[in-house]
C-alpha cells in the first residue's frame, strides 16, 4: 500500500487529511486492495455493494450496456479518482452500470459503512472524509449533467461541437487531448462510430478542428450546426 500512499492522498476522499492520518484511516476502513487486467469487470449490471472503489493505477469506465449490447460510456475513471460510491451509500441498491477495467489495473475497496459511521476512536479527520465524500458526490453529479447535455443535442455535429468545447474550456485551452478512442468517443455520446468518424472529418474540412487520434485543435470560425 505504501507504493500508492501518493495516489491516495492526492485522491478528493483524502483532501486536507495527512499522509499519517491516511495510514490510521486506511485500517479503520478496512481498506481491501485488488488487482484487475484489462477487460476484467470490477462490477456488473446486477451487483451490489458496500464498498466504494478508489483506483491507484490503469484506467477504468463506468459504462451501459442495453438488452442488445449496445454500449453508453458514462465516464472515465482515472487513478485517484473513486466510484460505486452512490450505490455504495444506498445499501442494497442494484446497480444499474458496470465498471470495466480499460488497462490491468489496481483498485483499493474502502468499506463506506465504516464512513459514514464514526468510529469508536472518534478520529478528528473523520467528519473529514464525510465532507469529501459528499463534495465527491456533487463533482460527479455536475459531469453526469454535461454529459446530458451533450447528448442532449439533436445532430453528432452539435454533440461533438458541445463536447469538444467543453473540453477545451477545461483544458483552458485550444489544443488539448481527449480519454476516448473513437469508438468510445462515440459509445460516451451515444452516436454510431462510422458517423462520428464521418463528421469529424466533415468538421477538419470545414476548417473547425484538426486532429490526430485523440489529439484535438479547435479553430475559431463561424460554426455551421447542420
Amino acid at each position: 500500500m505504501e507504493d500508492f500512499l501518493w495516489i491516495i492522498r492526492n485522491c478528493q476522499l483524502f483532501s486536507g487529511i495527512s499522509e499519517n492520518e491516511i495510514k490510521e484511516m486506511l485500517i479503520c476502513l478496512d481498506a481491501k486492495r485488488k488487482s484487475f487486467r484489462k477487460g476484467d469487470f470490477i462490477f456488473r449490471t446486477g451487483d451490489t455493494t458496500d464498498a466504494i472503489g478508489l483506483l491507484l493505477n490503469g484506467t477504468a469506465f463506468i459504462l451501459q450496456d442495453d438488452f442488445w449490447g449496445n454500449r453508453n460510456i458514462l465516464s472515465t475513471v482515472t487513478p485517484g479518482q473513486t466510484f460505486a460510491e452512490t450505490f455504495a451509500c444506498a445499501p442494497g441498491t442494484v446497480m444499474t452500470v458496470s465498471v470495466i477495467a480499460e488497462s490491468n489495473c489496481d483498485i483499493l475497496l474502502l468499506d463506506v459503512k465504516r464512513i459514514l459511521n464514526v468510529c469508536s476512536a472518534a478520529c478528528s479527520h473523520h467528519s473529514r472524509i464525510i465532507r469529501n465524500l459528499l463534495s465527491d458526490l456533487a463533482a460527479k453529479n455536475l459531469a453526469y449533467n454535461e454529459k446530458i447535455a451533450h447528448m442532449a443535442q439533436r445532430t453528432t455535429r452539435a454533440k461533438l461541437l458541445s463536447y469538444l468545447s467543453a473540453a477545451a474550456q477545461k483544458n483552458n485551452s485550444y489544443e488539448f487531448d481527449i480519454p476516448f478512442s473513437r469508438q468510445q468517443m462515440a459509445d460516451y455520446l451515444s452516436v454510431e462510430r462510422s458517423g462520428l468518424s464521418l463528421e469529424l472529418s466533415r468538421m477538419k474540412k470545414d476548417g473547425l478542428l484538426d486532429y490526430h487520434k485523440n489529439h484535438f485543435v479547435l479553430k475559431r470560425k463561424e460554426i455551421p450546426l447542420k
